[in-house]
């Protein structure tokens, strides 16, 4: 009897056994039937196996294998892919074959941020006749979404629903580069930029770390490693804030769990690059409102974990709008400003009044993250005209990206020097060349000696400068421009019909 019990076992074991050794091999979920892969690059794929499995890919002519590791993963990569007629992939173990159709290869690009980023299609089409006659007009065959757990056709059941930054963006790349576009968006309104890093992006950035062990008691790792006793000493200083009769600190952030819930799983399908829009709610890390800080860590981190080299990162611009468009009719420049020909009584003296301006226009110097300039679009928080703003994007990424030969940005500041009585300011992105409209003259230059004492400057342009200068100002030392929460007064453009960017020469701390 006992024997025959252990002959059973062994049988049902060694049954077991090859039950399991057949399990279905899987595939994430970022794969399915429609989706885009991007070209000219090395593609990943990744799954689920039995241990030691070996793994199948076949896509076109090429036919990839791999074997799953202890734990079950598998990854395997393609070798860069060129443009096609859309085709079927496979992927196959032992006991099974999962098959995708409908393949196509392209450019892929994330949309990402709050919710400039994560606002639907849909609702923003009933301000937005650009964008509703996107809508109207699909369905797109080679304009593909993901959707949650699969990729989607864009048509009157999937555009509506998604982001109408990232799907405006998406339609004007396709149809300027007219190859398939894939689109992603992980976004969720009201978010600040310290829950979309992981919390190993923010303590592995030097930077970041420094601020942060500046302004309180505790190292961004104590932060990071024991959250229950820094809320404890927060706490207290809200209690402190209160008691003085003192507004109390915003709460901190909890670092990386957005990042965790919304991107994460995209990493490392092959993309293009990010589209980011976000800003509004800053950085809500303690002690650390510096948005430039942050987002570099998060656009390096970002970048270490896709492993796809330093791939684009675009940034709309904030706060949106403020002045008058070089032409208000363009329907980009819808909901602008119009030019104002009164000049402020008042000068903004102190830097760090517009450190929020400033944060996003440094911002533009990160490497290969070039700024979508708002500064010329649609106003207000949550700006109408969204398909003027994904256009506006894809005019960056051709230009930036894909090489065409179109100007990405209005004049930056590039640097300055005292002349005399006068001071030289010399600017990057000039483009076809300096220019200024709606007046007689240049106005939103300001020119101050060593007392600081702003004066509206005489301004003129001088080639790739302008030349500022003030009866009253002998001996110059500082020039800034549009330094205002309302510049609409200002009139400096390129040819291109690109406005100048804000700027301050005055050197400042927070």
């Amino acid at each position: 009897m006992k024997l025959k019990l252990s002959l059973l076992y062994i049988f049902l074991g060694c049954a077991f056994g090859m039950t399991w050794m057949n399990a279905s091999i899987s595939v994430d979920r970022m794969f399915s039937d429609g989706m885009v892969l991007q070209r000219g690059q090395s593609i990943p794929f990744w799954g689920m196996a039995d241990a030691g499995e070996p793994v199948t890919i076949a896509f076109r002519e090429q036919l990839k294998k791999t074997t799953a590791g202890k734990d079950g993963k598998w990854l395997v990569k393609l070798d860069g892919l060129k443009l096609g007629p859309a085709g079927k992939l496979t992927v196959s173990g032992k006991a099974n074959k999962v098959e995708f159709k409908d393949v196509l290869v392209g450019e892929v690009w994330v949309g990402s941020g709050q919710s400039n980023m994560a606002g639907g299609a849909g609702g923003y089409a009933k301000r937005d006749a650009a964008l509703a006659k996107i809508i109207a007009s699909g369905p797109y065959q080679k304009i593909r979404l993901y959707a949650g757990s699969a990729w989607k056709v864009a048509d009157e059941a999937s555009m509506p629903r998604f982001s109408a930054i990232h799907l405006s963006f998406g339609y004007a790349l396709q149809q300027e580069l007219k190859v398939p576009v894939g689109l992603m968006v992980g976004a969720v309104g009201g978010t600040p930029s310290g829950r979309w890093l992981s919390e190993e992006m923010a303590a592995a950035d030097a930077e970041l770390s420094k601020k942060f062990k500046a302004a309180n008691s505790y190292s961004l790792s104590d932060y990071v490693n024991d959250r229950e006793a820094f809320m404890k000493e927060w706490q207290a200083k809200v209690a402190k804030a209160k008691a003085g009769g003192k507004r109390p600190p915003r709460g901190p952030a909890k670092i990386g769990d957005l990042y965790a819930r919304h991107l994460e799983y995209m990493v490392p399908y092959g993309i293009r690059g990010v589209l980011w829009d976000q800003g509004e709610s800053k950085t809500q890390i303690p002690g650390v409102a510096d948005q430039y800080v942050v987002m570099n860590a998060l656009i390096t981190g970002w970048r270490k974990v896709w492993g796809q080299g330093d791939f684009p990162f675009l940034h709309v611009q904030k706060p949106s709008g403020g002045v008058c468009p070089w032409d208000p009719k363009n329907p980009v420049n819808r909901g602008a400003k119009a030019f104002s020909p009164n000049l402020p009584a008042k000068h903004f003296d102190k830097p760090n009044s517009l450190a929020y301006h400033l944060d996003h226009v440094r911002m533009g110097t990160l490497k290969n993250a070039p700024l979508v300039t708002a500064l010329d679009l649609g106003t207000g928080v949550h700006p109408s005209n969204k398909s003027g703003y994904g256009k506006r994007a894809c005019r960056v990424a051709l230009g930036s990206v894909y090489g065409h030969e179109i100007a990405i940005s209005g004049p930056v500041y590039k640097s300055h020097k005292v002349e005399g009585k006068k001071i030289r300011v010399s600017f990057d992105h000039v483009g076809q060349g300096l220019a200024f409209r709606h007046a007689k003259a240049l106005k939103g230059f300001e020119i101050a000696g060593a007392n600081g004492k702003w004066q509206w400057a005489e301004a003129s342009i001088d080639g790739d400068s302008v030349v500022l200068s003030h009866p009253d100002v002998s001996k110059p030392v500082n020039a800034q421009y549009a330094f205002s929460n309302n510049p609409s007064y200002a009139n400096f453009y390129n040819k291109d019909g690109l406005p100048g960017l804000t700027f301050t020469t005055v050197k400042w701390e927070r």
